[in-house]
Formats: structure tokens, C-alpha cells, sequence
């Protein structure tokens, strides 16, 4: 089996329901936090400082408290971004993810693999979904229960697992058993491949890709 180990300049982003932001925490520097709002690129905030709405009360050790709207909320490092302020559906029940390409050329997502955090890069030339065996130990999955493949690379033929993940979700979008690669080789990040992507409806208009959830 071959798998395409380039990484498209895309970014995963999953439009919140009406009113509301989806909120992460990349890190803690100090009593300042490194805030990632609707995606973007974090953004260090120290206390009583305010980005986009979103306002930083106090940073320390590996959380934060974030007020918007007169809400405080607590994020913790390595937890997947929560959708704050505003109404929304069903845990995962959104529909739609837009994509939006930047000058920078690459661009990262925090989303989940079986209900654990994981950075990922949107990669439109993976056949699968593909991660490290690095990344597959921290987010639990026992992979070697997979189908052992070989995975050619630039490098050369490495050995790899095919296995189903139970659920992938970016924002308040989830799909569900989803073909993946864990490959023996390093990678910097998880790539959302097309295993993930076909399951979308996709519309490219300037910088921005649309992905409508098809059913």
C-alpha cells in the first residue's frame, strides 16, 4: 500500500453554531496563555487581556480561565476546542467545516481521534487518515491489533498498520469509522486524509474550501 506523505496548506476548521467560538489551549507561558480562537494561529494573552471576545482571567500550570459573555470557562492543554458562548446541537452533530488557506501555507487544526486531542493537517494527497506510531501510543490505539502494510516513501518501503478509528472529529463535526494508517516513519502531525475528506461535499471558492457533510 502506498500513502501520499505530503501535507496540503489547509486548515480544519469547523464553523460553531450561531453566536458561539470554538476555544483551545496550546500552552501556559508563565501567568500568560496561548489561546487558539476559531482556528487561528494562538494567541498570547495575559490576564484581563481580551482577543476576539474571548478574555483571559488567569493562567497558570497547565489551564487557563477564559471569560466570554460573563461566562468563565476552563481550558486545559491538550483538550480539544470547545464550542463556548452561543447555543449549539448535539455533541458533534454539525455538518460543515470550512477550510481557509492563509499566507503563512500551512495551516493546523486541534481536533480528536476517540475522544483525544490530536493536531492534525488537513492532506488531500493521504489516502487515508495517517499518523506516527508516536502519535497512535499517545492517543491510545493499539494499532499492531491492525492490518500490517508496507508504506513506500521517499525514504524508502517502511512497515505500517491499516486499522479503523471509531471517530474523528474537527469542531462540532464527527465522522465515524474511518479507515487510517499508522506508519512506523516520523510525521509532525496527523493527516486528514481522503478517508476522512470524501465523506464531505467539497467547494473551493478563493481561499476558502467548504466541506458539507454528505449522508
Amino acid at each position: 500500500m502506498k500513502i501520499a506523505l505530503c501535507v496540503a496548506a489547509l486548515l480544519g476548521l469547523c464553523a460553531p453554531p450561531a453566536g458561539s467560538q470554538t476555544v483551545g489551549l496550546s500552552g501556559v507561558l508563565g501567568n500568560k496563555a496561548l489561546v487558539i480562537v476559531d482556528g487561528n494561529s494562538p494567541k498570547v494573552l495575559g490576564a484581563g487581556e481580551t482577543f476576539k471576545g474571548v478574555k483571559v482571567v488567569s493562567a497558570q500550570g497547565d489551564h487557563a480561565v477564559i471569560s466570554i459573555d460573563g461566562k468563565q470557562h476552563t481550558l486545559r492543554i491538550g483538550d480539544a476546542p470547545a464550542s463556548v458562548g452561543g447555543g449549539g446541537g448535539a455533541e458533534g452533530s454539525g455538518t460543515r467545516i470550512v477550510l481557509t488557506s492563509t499566507s503563512g501555507g500551512h495551516f493546523l487544526t486541534l481536533g480528536q481521534i476517540n475522544g483525544r486531542s490530536a493536531e492534525m493537517v488537513v492532506d488531500t494527497g493521504a489516502t487515508s487518515v495517517a499518523m506516527s506510531t508516536q502519535h497512535a501510543e499517545r492517543l491510545g490505539i493499539e494499532f499492531t491489533a491492525g492490518q500490517p502494510v508496507q508504506i513506500s516513501t521517499a525514504n524508502g518501503v517502511i512497515p505500517g498498520w491499516r486499522l479503523k478509528l471509531a471517530a474523528v472529529k474537527v469542531g462540532d463535526v464527527t465522522v465515524r469509522e474511518v479507515d487510517a494508517v499508522v506508519s512506523s516513519g516520523s510525521m509532525p502531525y496527523v493527516l486528514l486524509g481522503n478517508s476522512f475528506l470524501t465523506r464531505f461535499q467539497m467547494t473551493r471558492t478563493n481561499d476558502q474550501l467548504v466541506l458539507e457533510k454528505r449522508y
